[in-house]
């Protein structure tokens, strides 16, 4: 780095700290004030809510890492222009392009610090705050229905095929299953049998054992003797037999079930793309964890948006403004770009737009702003 440059630098980060440990800060504040409610039910305490809240935080850092760079940006520009400090590099022969150039290097870092948070941090410290929270609480996970989780596993292809729709009624926050319907359908889509079992538990590399299972099976039921055909004489028979254990082939893992513990949006990217797959291979819609997935790719480059946003603030001498006004325009930056983000994710959704189109649209905005007010700036 030039040495105006590590200026540069050491003037953001430090502005980019204090914003981001005040920002994190109120918002680990309000998150246990939200908390509080349920602090007394089961074995919940204020301990409890305080590690849940703490373990939130890196998410909460993710999410803020653009909006932040964005402030310390304009706050360090605006600084250096109400100083006369960058009239006295524009006029040392650092031109707009220069400047550019100078403040994507700076923003780097945040780049890979803000990738690093989202995939190896955060997802990982979410489903522990849950797991937590679940276990004082005394609850389980639900998808929201009140049967439990519903999911679809396929076995097999063509004739061998085998399809099933599986009913978790628990999923505890050890990864275990209790309360078990397993409707099993051959390649023909004939429902073969019905499992219930008591509970489950994974087994490497890719079992269930179940314990406690009652199991219904079907099959044809043998031709009449007679030529007359008789309308009340069964198609199908069934027979119950009950089974203290059975391990159970299957393509899901605690991994792919613990999705229902992490909001897509907070997942890590080895994690989406592992369960759409999932999902592709269940024939089923991956509209919503595709956009996610897109999002967490293209989410830490934001920083580098907002880095040019921010540039020419420093072309707006003293005069044309304080510098609390500034900071304060970047604040009204950052909360529209959040919002932007956020709206920009449900009407993808709704109107089924491409994944990677969504999640780059309001960055690609953003940036087309920045392009437009350097112009401006360095004719002027």
């Amino acid at each position: 780095m030039r040495i105006y440059e590590r200026y540069f630098a050491r003037q953001i980060y430090l502005a980019f700290i204090f914003i981001l440990l005040a920002f994190v800060g109120l918002f680990v504040f309000f998150d246990l004030v939200g908390e509080l409610g349920d602090v007394g039910r089961g074995g919940y305490k204020f301990q409890h809510a305080l590690l849940y809240v703490m373990l939130f935080a890196p998410q909460r850092m993710y999410e803020i890492i653009p909006v932040a760079t964005l402030i310390s940006a304009i706050y360090v520009c605006a600084q250096l222009a109400g100083n006369s400090e960058f009239t006295i590099f524009r006029v040392s022969g650092l031109a707009t392009m220069r400047a550019l150039r100078s403040l994507l290097k700076i923003g780097l870092p945040l780049v890979i610090l803000t990738f690093m948070i989202g995939e190896l941090v955060a997802p990982h410290a979410q489903q522990l705050a849950q797991q937590i929270r679940l276990e004082a609480l005394g609850n389980s996970v639900s998808s929201g229905f009140r049967s439990g989780v519903w999911v679809k596993d396929t076995l097999g292809q063509d004739d061998s095929r085998i399809t099933r729709f599986i009913n978790v009624g628990t999923l505890n926050p050890d990864n275990s299953i209790a309360n078990v319907r397993i409707y099993e359908f051959d390649a023909n889509f004939r429902l073969d049998s019905v499992r219930l079992a008591a509970d489950g538990r994974f087994e490497q590399p890719n079992y269930w054992r179940l314990t406690n299972v009652s199991e219904t099976r079907f099959q044809a039921a043998p031709a009449a003797g007679s030529a007359k055909p008789d309308p009340l004489r069964a198609v199908v028979e069934s027979k119950q037999v009950h089974i203290d254990d059975v391990r159970m082939k299957s393509e899901l893992t605690p991994q792919i079930l613990s999705v229902l513990m992490v909001q897509p949006d907070n997942m890590a990217i080895y994690s989406l793309y592992k369960y759409i797959g999932h999902l592709k291979e269940n024939q089923q819609n991956t509209d919503r964890y595709s956009l996610a997935l897109w999002q967490k790719i293209l989410y830490p480059f934001a920083v580098f948006v907002m880095m040019a946003l921010a540039l020419p603030f420093a072309y707006l001498h003293a005069r044309a403004g304080a510098i609390g006004l500034k900071v304060f325009g970047g604040i009204m930056l950052g909360m529209s770009f959040q919002l932007l983000n956020s709206l920009f994710s449900h009407l993808g959704l709704l109107n089924t737009w491409p994944g990677w189109f969504t999640a780059a649209l309001p960055s690609a905005l953003y940036l087309v702003l920045a392009i437009v007010a350097l112009r401006w700036v360095d004719k002027h």
